[in-house]
């Protein structure tokens, strides 16, 4: 009979043990959750106060961006008076100024009598032309610048200036003759090798 009550405390003992086992396993279980929401609720608290603090900063920006545009207006308005102000007092003197000037009259000048501009005498010379020359201007002696202007008419009658380039003149058998043989010259060379045919 007393090994069996021994059986029976040992069982009892070992159920009393395991109950307990059940219970610090349930305990902390139960810990190990309350923590991890504990945790939780401060990981979301923490994302909510940085959200704000977030949003309190973008509002202060937008706030300082709105001031800085309204001064910058405000500077704006303030140039754009002072300058319709300096164009006010501008206007002003000069109507001041055209007052004044039309009171005065300016003395009239005497007019210079115009002298007509005498022509070189050694220009106005007759001059002989020779053989080569003669064929485009003529025979009979003329001054330097009656050559010029029949050696153009004698161009402009032929055609002989050139389309690209209009400084240039085409010479033809005629003028070839002129210009020392060569079947191109410019305005300005024409006069040198004119020159040389003249008397």
């Amino acid at each position: 009979m007393a090994a069996k009550r021994k059986k029976k405390a040992k069982k009892k003992a070992t159920k009393r043990k395991a109950a307990k086992r059940k219970a610090t396993r349930r305990k902390a279980t139960r810990r190990r959750a309350t923590r991890r929401k504990t945790t939780k609720r401060k990981a979301t608290k923490r994302k909510a106060t940085k959200r704000k603090a977030t949003k309190r900063k973008g509002t202060k920006r937008r706030a300082a961006k709105k001031k800085k545009k309204a001064t910058k207006r405000k500077a704006a308005k303030r140039k754009a008076t002072k300058r319709k102000a300096k164009k006010k007092k501008a206007t002003k003197r000069k109507a001041a100024k055209r007052k004044v000037t039309k009171k005065k009259k300016p003395a009239k000048k005497k007019a210079k009598a115009k002298t007509k501009r005498k022509p070189n005498p050694a220009f106005m010379r007759p001059l002989q032309p020779d053989a080569a020359l003669s064929a485009v201007v003529g025979s009979s002696p003329i001054p330097r610048t009656e050559v010029t202007k029949q050696l153009w008419v004698y161009i402009r009658k032929n055609g002989l200036q050139d389309s690209i380039d209009r400084r240039m003149i085409n010479a033809d058998d005629k003028l070839r003759a002129v210009f020392d043989g060569r079947s191109q010259v410019s305005m300005f060379e024409m006069t040198k090798h004119v020159a040389g045919h003249l008397k």
